[in-house]
């Protein structure tokens, strides 16, 4: 008899998540009242505590979104408990891209696009940036421009290595080139006690067929670069254009989503606090608005940069020139890349289809234009809100449930060996604990409570007051000022502390100067991501920075025109496509019930 049950025994916590909930569900069905439903979910919690089924953490997140779906509290009451809800959406979303992150998925997808662009620089350069602009928007713009730098930097190698058959191998130092993107980090040789690596861990360079250099090379130890070194000066502006690129399109990446980036979702918090009734920006507007933005701000970054590097309207440079050694060297390296990471795996195919069903979720929840999965909630259970952080914590909980690898019932080869061992699932806490960035999470909690603090102490009401001179001005030019301003203070300053410090303030400016607090506040919170001139800015200029060696006079040359030209981008954007989508021109509803409510 214990043999006949002993293969239940590697599986006995997938048999508990399924089974609890089933044998529990009599329970809401024979009562159908609130009072039952909440019952239900909490024996579930308990159940699940008790034996550890699922790790503690998450089993504690199963409110998030079976109190809302069951009609027993709205999501922002339930959140707001735990924590804001937009900080719950922003925890879910960074959950649901760490495990994109966790199963390569992301590596995959770079490879596949930049293998299909093209192969001369120009291409490349837009691979690179139509790459890292999809990655930004739904993982951090670090972790995006972190597992970029390595792949572009293998690929430089193969294009210095058409223009030079030998690279200068004095004072060398090896660097693995390859894209390790579990940590996220370029590898470097071990190094001595000067911190340049010894003679002795020299890495020999390999040929291969044509005489073209394998990804493994030979750099500068005395150099502080953590890329190869270019042979010349045409190659060094190529590595210079290809590495501001990447960092470019990590940061513009960020505007494109709601999650994308933390000013986002201080725009929806502080909008949310501060509002009774909806203000029409949700995940579906906020994508209807700055996609198109985002998609026009790669262009022209990809566009300025060949001017500035490449000449693109004056003489030819010699990096625009793409011989056909040059073209099937790269192709090769990439089609080598993409070929290790295999089959699609099925823990991939599941994150992948997970991802999908979440961003599915969030773009038909309230997507205004028809009525939205949430209204059914809405109809059902009298008034009960289903808000964008529910269908995150659905999601990231059935990655700690659903398998990474089918190895197990009638799934199992058969002639696989040794007794059967229960799959991991998706996603594990302590992946999770490791990846999350908490201070971040934080970040966004001090920020709403500095903004509710402001608000209820009258701080930026008084603010607002001091910032009416600006009415004399067209609302268009004070769009246009107010952007410049944000993208000038980002530069120093925390993208999330400086959308929470100026939104609140702008929107009492808003309401004192009665225009519709969206048309100032919408693109300041993209502002805050335009930071290109200083490595200090944010995060991806420091890793292009620091990776290329790059001069800090280069990266402020190309990055000041640029933050320029995106500031007009989205006041234009503002000024057309959001007053189309928000009729801005009128002052909402929503916004004048609030104000005769405060008065």
């Amino acid at each position: 008899m214990y043999f006949r049950f002993a293969w239940v025994r590697p599986f006995w916590r997938t048999i508990w998540v399924v089974l609890t909930p089933i044998l529990l569900s009599p329970i809401p069905l024979a009562m159908n009242h609130a009072a039952a439903r909440c019952g239900y979910v909490i024996l579930i919690m308990a159940a699940y505590w008790m034996t550890e089924a699922l790790p503690l953490a998450v089993t504690a997140l199963i409110p998030v979104f079976a109190f809302p779906l069951l009609g027993i509290l709205s999501t922002g009451e339930c959140c707001l408990v735990y924590m804001k809800e937009t900080n719950m959406m922003f925890l879910g979303g960074l959950t649901v891209a760490i495990a994109v992150e966790h199963c390569n998925l992301h590596k995959r997808i770079a490879l596949f696009v930049i293998l299909n662009v093209g192969q001369s620089p120009r291409r490349l350069m837009a691979g690179f940036m139509l790459t890292t602009m999809f990655l930004s928007m739904w993982i951090s713009n670090t972790a995006s421009t972190a597992m970029m730098v390595p792949i572009v930097d293998a690929i430089l190698v193969e294009l210095y290595a058409t223009r030079s058959k030998k690279l200068p191998e004095e004072n060398a130092t090896a660097i693995d080139l390859s894209a390790n993107s579990g940590q996220n980090q370029l590898e470097l040789s071990p190094a001595g006690e000067n911190g340049v690596t010894d003679g002795h861990n020299i890495k020999e360079r390999a040929e291969a067929e044509g005489g073209v250099v394998t990804t493994t090379e030979v750099v500068t130890t005395k150099s502080t670069s953590l890329t190869a070194t270019p042979p010349d000066e045409e190659c060094r502006a190529l590595r210079d254009m290809c590495f501001l690129a990447t960092a470019y399109a990590a940061n513009i990446g960020g505007t494109g989503s709601l999650t994308g980036t933390g000013p986002n979702l201080v725009v929806k918090g502080v909008l949310a606090s501060s509002f009774s009734q909806p203000t029409g920006l949700n995940f579906a507007t906020w994508m209807a608005f700055n996609v198109p933005g985002m998609i026009l701000c790669v262009i022209l970054a990809w566009v300025w940069l060949q001017v500035l590097f490449m000449g693109l309207f004056r003489k030819k440079s010699p990096i625009q020139q793409s011989t056909p050694e040059r073209t099937n060297a790269v192709r090769k390296l990439i089609r080598q890349k993409y070929k290790e990471l295999g089959p699609m795996t099925h823990h991939e195919a599941t994150v992948l289809t997970l991802f999908i069903i979440l961003v599915l979720l969030w773009l038909f929840r309230a997507p205004e234009f028809v009525p939205g999965w949430s209204a059914w909630f809405k109809d059902a259970f009298e008034g009960i809100e289903v808000d964008d952080a529910t269908p995150a914590m659905l999601i990231v909980t059935l990655l700690f449930i659903l398998p990474a690898r089918l190895n197990f019932w009638c799934f199992r080869n058969p002639k696989d060996p040794g007794p059967p061992q229960p799959s991991p699932a998706c996603m594990n806490w302590q992946v999770v604990h490791e990846k999350i960035p908490w201070g971040v999470v934080l970040l966004l909690g001090g920020g709403f409570a500095m903004a509710e603090g402001a608000n209820k102490s009258g701080l930026s009401a008084w603010l607002g007051d001091q910032l009416v001179a600006f009415n004399v001005m067209p609302k268009e030019a004070i769009v246009f000022v107010v952007s410049l301003m944000t993208a000038m203070l980002t530069e120093v300053a925390s993208n999330t502390a400086t959308a929470s410090i100026l939104l609140p303030v702008l929107k009492e400016m808003a309401l004192n100067i009665n225009v519709n607090p969206l048309y100032l506040m919408l693109p300041a919170a993209v502002c805050c991501s335009y930071a290109f001139m200083l490595p200090v800015a944010t995060p991806p200029n420091a890793i292009v920075f620091s990776a290329a060696n790059m001069k800090s006079a280069d990266m402020m040359k190309a990055g000041f025109l640029m933050n320029i030209i995106c500031v007009v981008v989205i006041t234009v954007m503002i000024n057309t496509l959001g007053v189309a989508l928000f009729d801005l021109q009128h002052m909402p509803p929503w916004a004048n019930s609030t104000i005769s409510a405060l008065n």
